[in-house]
């Protein structure tokens, strides 16, 4: 038995066991990441997509995806990788890619506009010793690297990312305990957490999904972007606010209104010098 640290839920795994998100297994009494190599997606993306708007605004970078993920939320765009159905599928039909390989092929599509290699997709987080291994051989090369996360992560796995990660795009998902405790199975604490800590080494960017019902008020968005200002820098980090769409388990749900997005980037606007509007 041995326990993982990575994050809140700190799964204890038998040997070969995985634990909630899938990725992380015992093995040999060890808990590593099972995922290791295992591509699941990847493209050549504008880097707005991930989206960062101040970090090398209109380069490209190499994305790449695994499996599995430590929330579960049921709007989840990526659930087929982050929640697969049948692992041994996924895996059986997944790409073993070296860091090595990654970093020869990050350096391969420079020519076409590439900066470096963004870990996003799936959560990178939970296959945290790819993301930094990769990352140092990617640096070596004169490279950039980017990390799409949800941040429920210890201090510890963010502080691993020190020296590591360039820049981030950090869902900060709601701005009420209700939502991470019932809804995605997370800790909005440890998110804040992660984001205050992020900030301190790496360019960070913020994304909000707005949920009909769910994180839509505006005084919670007022809250949320006014914790963000307090931030070091607070006002000038980014922040996406973006369009819901019906998918996965809550397909059921209408879209977010239009009208009801650009109102909430007004309420940020308040607090905050750089509110973008996604998905309208």
């Amino acid at each position: 038995m041995a326990e993982c640290t990575l994050c809140i839920h700190h799964c204890d795994l038998k040997e070969g066991q995985h634990g909630r998100c899938l990725a992380r297994t015992c093995r040999n009494g060890k808990v590593i990441a099972g995922n290791y190599g295992c591509i699941t997606s990847i493209a050549l993306d504008p880097i707005e997509k991930k989206p960062l708007s101040h970090f090398y605004p209109g380069s490209r970078i190499l994305s790449v995806g695994s499996y599995g993920c430590n929330l579960s939320c049921p709007f989840c765009q990526n659930h087929e990788i982050s929640h697969p159905a049948d692992l041994s599928i996924l895996k059986k039909n997944s790409r073993f890619i070296t860091p090595g390989e990654l970093t020869d092929l990050a350096e391969h599509f420079i020519p076409e506009g590439n900066i470096g290699v963004a870990f996003t997709y799936n959560e990178p987080l939970v296959g945290l010793e790819y993301v930094t291994d990769c990352s140092k051989l990617i640096h070596a090369r004169g490279l950039k690297t980017v990390l799409v996360t949800a941040g429920l992560a210890e201090e510890d796995t963010c502080e691993a990312l020190r020296g590591c990660i360039d820049a981030m795009n950090i869902d900060l998902k709601a701005f009420n305990d209700r939502f991470y405790d019932k809804l995605i199975g997370g800790n909005r604490k440890t998110v804040m957490n992660f984001i205050s800590k992020a900030a301190g080494f790496s360019h960070i960017e913020l994304s909000c999904l707005i949920i009909p019902g769910e994180n839509d008020s505006y005084e919670e968005m007022d809250e949320l972007a006014s914790w963000v200002s307090s931030l070091k820098d607070g006002k000038n980090i980014p922040l996406h606010v973006s369009r819901f769409f019906p998918r996965y388990r809550m397909k059921d749900k209408a879209p977010t209104d239009v009208e009801r997005i650009y109102a909430l980037a007004e309420v940020a606007k308040k607090h905050l010098n750089n509110v973008y509007t996604g998905n309208c």
